[in-house]
């Protein structure tokens, strides 16, 4: 099975930045796509970003888009999310996601999630 770990979460004022890790392991772990999505309090888990594992395109979304960057590193099996010019609205739980479909990951039914990591954005 896959396992995902994400760290990097905590409290930054808006304007700041943060950067979090996915760590993944298991026996596929490297040929998967990945992604990260969040949720904020009474809220729908929502996508955020997600990178194809064969040609490295990214998506994002709109309320993300030029913000965020995801990107990977297939040596260490580690996804990251680097998140700047932050807003207190990007306040949620943020999950680790990998799935070997692409489409499956894109809406939010991947088989494998992390534990979650909380950021939080003060005004």
């Amino acid at each position: 099975q896959v396992q995902l770990v994400e760290s990097g979460g905590g409290l930054v004022q808006a304007g700041g930045s943060l950067r979090l890790s996915c760590a993944a392991s298991g026996r596929t772990v490297s040929r998967y796509h990945m992604g990260w999505f969040r949720q904020a309090p009474d809220k729908e888990r929502e996508f955020v970003a997600a990178i194809v594992w064969s040609n490295r395109n990214t998506y994002y979304a709109d309320s993300v888009k030029g913000r965020f960057t995801i990107s990977r590193d297939d040596a260490k099996n580690t996804a990251y999310l680097q998140m700047n010019s932050l807003k207190t609205e990007d306040t949620a739980v943020y999950y680790c996601s990998a799935d070997a479909i692409f489409g499956t990951l894109r809406t939010g039914q991947a088989g494998y999630w992390g534990q979650g990591t909380q950021v939080t954005v003060s005004s």
